[in-house]
């Protein structure tokens, strides 16, 4: 059964005069990565393979994980911030794949968690994860389909 790690990126600096994606994270969101990094590490949770949306914050979340994750996609349709978009991206994973990490944005990740597990956190502030196991495989993802294992925040 595969699993599916939702991941809202880390807090990012309020960006006056940059433009949204380029904005990067603040302390507080390099720590709270960091920390995010450690406890998937700690629990067994290194994901196999990595798709990560093109936003700095996305991507500077990644690397703050430290994981050693050496398959990652980065996807600009992440970006864009549709939950439907995110299971089409989830159900084109290959079956070699047991442990998926999906770093996006709200208010898609949040969406993307209730979807496939008909039922989730009331709130998915930054940093915050969740664990779906799949039934079936990767091309089986459905609304509905899942069961949400764990609900992390920075403040857990």
């Amino acid at each position: 059964m595969p699993s599916l790690i939702v991941l809202r990126h880390a807090k990012a600096a309020a960006g006056p005069g940059l433009p949204d994606i380029d904005r990067p994270l603040n302390e507080r969101g390099r720590r709270d990565a960091a920390a995010t990094g450690e406890w998937l590490r700690n629990g067994g949770l290194t994901p196999d393979a990595v798709l990560c949306s093109t936003a700095v914050r996305t991507r500077q979340t990644l690397v703050g994980l430290a994981l050693t994750t050496s398959e990652v996609a980065y996807e600009s349709r992440i970006y864009d911030n549709d939950p439907d978009v995110l299971l089409d991206l989830v159900r084109g994973t290959g079956d070699e794949v047991r442990r998926l990490l999906l770093i996006g944005h709200n208010p898609s990740v949040h969406l993307l968690v209730h979807d496939l597990a008909g039922e989730g956190p009331r709130d998915f502030p930054t940093s915050a994860l969740a664990v779906i196991d799949i039934a079936g495989t990767w091309s089986d993802a459905r609304k509905g389909g899942g069961s949400l294992i764990t609900y992390r925040t920075p403040k857990d």
